[in-house]
């Protein structure tokens, strides 16, 4: 454990999606959104400097994904939520909303991360799905 209260593993991947122009977030063992980078916060339309870490249940009711009738998804419900705390990297097409409730159709890949004493949690990239660039 950092200084912080963080696992050191966390810190790192914060480190590395800070410098990418892929937009990305990353959540801790329990599901908050622990940060997310510039690019996540252009397709969200809100830095995370202005919104801070959220608990899961606060991101899946902002920004998403929901079902074909618009509704937040549960975060328990969340197929990708499911592989990755499960121990399996995963990939979906979901639909997410920003801010301004704007709807994205996006494609998701999320990858677990461990140290010595388990998972901390995962990173989560995502992008325009493909043909529904505009």
């Amino acid at each position: 454990m950092s200084p912080t209260g963080r696992p050191l593993q966390l810190i790192l991947a914060r480190n590395l999606l800070a410098s990418l122009d892929t937009a990305a977030f990353l959540i801790d063992a329990r599901g908050e959104v622990v940060f997310y980078n510039e690019a996540a916060g252009t397709v969200l339309g809100r830095r995370f400097e202005e919104s801070g870490p959220m608990p899961a249940e606060e991101w899946t009711g902002m920004f998403g994904p929901v079902d074909a009738d618009g509704r937040p998804l549960s975060y328990r419900d969340i197929g990708v939520t499911k592989d990755v705390r499960g121990d399996r990297p995963a990939h979906a097409t979901m639909t997410i909303r920003s801010a301004k409730a704007e709807q994205h159709r996006v494609a998701v890949s999320a990858f677990p991360i461990h140290g010595d004493d388990g998972f901390h949690g995962a990173m989560v990239f995502f992008w325009p799905h493909p043909g529904d660039e505009g």
